[in-house]
């Protein structure tokens, strides 16, 4: 993998998990990371704040720019993204990480949770790309990154979750439409998807606890793949809907035990995930 010393990631959710994983994968090679979140003061219920990443940024040997930035709001992103092209001299690569999850039914979902999910996952990741075009024109290889699912339109992936699903698959049609909008100008648009459950604090509060966290991977698995694409020719690289695990495999990875949690965990495979999508390595535990 080449090095992305010196370039910046603007990243939003970024205080933890998995945007936390990827910019500290591109501090390793000196890069600046500029963490666009809400979190500026500790959460009873979540590790980590801008700070805090700021501190974890810097220590892995990049340069850090926290910032309070909410997704939603166009004059809270455009400030931040000003912000960062002047310190950092502009911005290389975005990565639309933020995103919010409500596991409920149509019958189920409160229609504010379904606004903030969409106002979010979709819009959020719409209105950072639409800012960020005018500064990533001016990068030597810029990219654009979704933390969305491939758009494999199955009824199983919508109904138990209508909700969540659209909002989701909303970052998936922005991956779909900006990667034609921009390949004139040579910007990469890609998402990016685990087959497996990341341990995050999503997989612990939201979706099982810490029965699901052990049969998750660590998002440093999709920090690895994230590295991978951003080191990608950006002009070659666009409109493509990556599985985490497949890709790396394509580019000469074969040990994907050490992202395991616990070896001794078979490991849960996520939503969204092809039928046709074959796993190039085992999801069973390894240990007795």
């Amino acid at each position: 993998m080449s090095s992305l010393k010196g370039k910046t990631l603007f990243i939003t959710g970024a205080s933890r998990g998995i945007g936390l994983a990827i910019g500290k994968r591109a501090a390793k090679d000196g890069a600046n990371i500029v963490i666009a979140a809400k979190t500026a003061e500790p959460h009873p219920r979540l590790e980590g704040t801008i700070y805090t990443a700021a501190k974890e940024i810097e220590e892995a040997g990049g340069q850090a720019l926290p910032l309070v930035v909410d997704v939603r709001d166009e004059e809270s992103v455009s400030n931040a993204m000003k912000a960062a092209a002047e310190k950092f001299g502009g911005i290389d690569t975005l990565v639309n990480n933020a995103s919010a999850i409500n596991l409920t039914s149509v019958q189920q979902t409160e229609m504010k949770r379904f606004d903030l999910m969409h106002q979010i996952n979709t819009r959020g990741t719409l209105l950072c790309s639409k800012l960020a075009i005018p500064y990533l024109r001016q990068s030597e290889n810029p990219h654009i990154l979704m933390l969305s699912p491939p758009l494999d339109m199955q009824e199983k992936w919508f109904k138990n979750h209508t909700p969540y699903s659209i909002a989701k698959y909303g970052m998936s049609l922005v991956v779909l439409g900006l990667a034609g909008e921009l390949r004139p100008k040579k910007i990469g648009v890609n998402a990016l998807w685990p087959r497996t459950t990341i341990a995050t604090a999503a997989v612990q509060n939201l979706l099982g606890g810490d029965t699901m966290v052990q049969a998750s991977r660590t998002p440093d698995i999709l920090a690895d793949a994230a590295h991978l694409i951003f080191s990608k020719p950006a002009a070659e690289t666009t409109g493509n809907f990556f599985i985490d695990d497949t890709l790396l495999s394509e580019n000469g990875m074969n040990d994907f035990d050490k992202y395991r949690v616990n070896p001794k965990s078979n490991l849960q495979e996520d939503f969204f995930v092809p039928d046709d999508s074959v796993a190039p390595a085992s999801l069973e535990a390894i240990e007795a």
